[in-house]
């Protein structure tokens, strides 16, 4: 693409987020700054859309940018603007907290407020902790709670699915079992030290030991996702419009299981990520982008951040937002 394309695309791409309307020949003659005439114009248009660049959208005159042409734009084209004093004041107030859980909300919920789109973050994944006390109820029918305190006095309650009803008597021997002889360890040393025993002995109790212990494995990885502000994409044009598209991307919000595969995917790369359109192979949505960011704890990589809007977001502004989030959370994390 020689430079005039490049300057056209830019000018096209810059106008249409600013207002959202389709861009024509005569917008672009009197802001690209190019000395051509009318006709050089559209000939370089039509140029720029046989190539994929830009479409028309219906009927209209007026040109918009394709995904491929909001790529190109980013990777080559596009102007960085530095973060707002105001926007940096805010971030580096929301981001002073002690508390590591507090610290992650309110990066997800800045994010969210500060680009009006939805804000993502991938929690650290949680340390193996030792369990200090174990108690198993009943809920009905194969259906188990268990109750685990763990040694930093944290309570984690979980859901397991058994083969056969257990009567009050048995869960509280089962209970009582684990406590006495294996509080103080980490479910995978429990698990290490019952692996021979569970092959060979297939009682009851031990079933039920097996059962809990994969509970704790199997925590639901969408505990470890959270989002901010998702509902501001109802307010956004592109999006508001494609109801149907819109019930899957909140379909994922619910369950979240592919979105932070995304983020993990995210996470092994270095810097700014942007995934425009259908590129993530997450999103539902071509109209939608995702920028992203690894943080750090301590100089180790433990989690991902982002921004989900639409393709026709701000993007000089959004990347410095979800960059700095990123850097002030790990510096917040790294001295908590």
């Amino acid at each position: 693409m020689d430079k005039r394309a490049q300057i056209l695309l830019k000018t096209l791409v810059e106008h249409y987020i600013s207002d959202g309307q389709p861009i024509g020949s005569r917008t672009l003659l009197q802001h690209s700054g190019l000395e051509v005439s009318p006709a050089t114009i559209r000939n370089i248009m039509s140029d720029l859309e046989q190539m994929g660049f830009i479409a028309s959208p219906h009927t209209s005159a007026g040109r918009v940018p394709t995904s491929k042409g909001y790529r190109l734009f980013v990777d080559s084209l596009l102007t960085v603007q530095p973060l707002e004093d105001k926007a940096l004041c805010q971030l580096k107030s929301g981001l002073s907290s002690p508390n590591q859980r507090e610290l992650i909300s309110n990066a997800a919920d800045m994010l969210s407020q500060l680009t009006q789109f939805a804000g993502v973050v991938v929690t650290p994944k949680r340390k193996r902790i030792a369990f200090k006390h174990l108690e198993f109820l009943a809920l009905g029918e194969k259906r188990i709670l268990v109750i685990i305190v763990t040694s930093d006095n944290n309570v984690q309650n979980r859901i397991i699915f058994t083969e056969k009803t257990f009567s009050a008597a048995e869960l509280t021997q089962a209970g009582n079992y684990f406590n006495a002889n294996f509080a103080g360890q980490t479910f995978d040393e429990v698990r290490q030290k019952l692996h021979d025993e569970l092959k060979q002995m297939q009682t009851d109790m031990n079933k039920l030991m097996s059962a809990a212990l994969e509970a704790n494995n199997k925590t639901d990885d969408s505990e470890n996702v959270v989002i901010a502000g998702e509902r501001n994409l109802l307010h956004v044009d592109e999006l508001s419009t494609n109801v149907a598209s819109l019930r899957k991307l909140f379909d994922i919000f619910e369950r979240r299981t592919s979105l932070m595969q995304l983020l993990e995917n995210s996470q092994r790369a270095e810097g700014i990520q942007i995934f425009i359109g259908g590129e993530s192979g997450y999103l539902p949505l071509d109209e939608c982008s995702m920028v992203t960011a690894p943080y750090e704890a301590d100089g180790q990589v433990v989690g991902t951040l982002g921004v989900i809007g639409p393709t026709r977001m701000a993007y000089e502004r959004v990347i410095p937002i979800v960059d700095v989030t990123a850097k002030l959370l790990s510096s917040a994390l790294s001295n908590s």
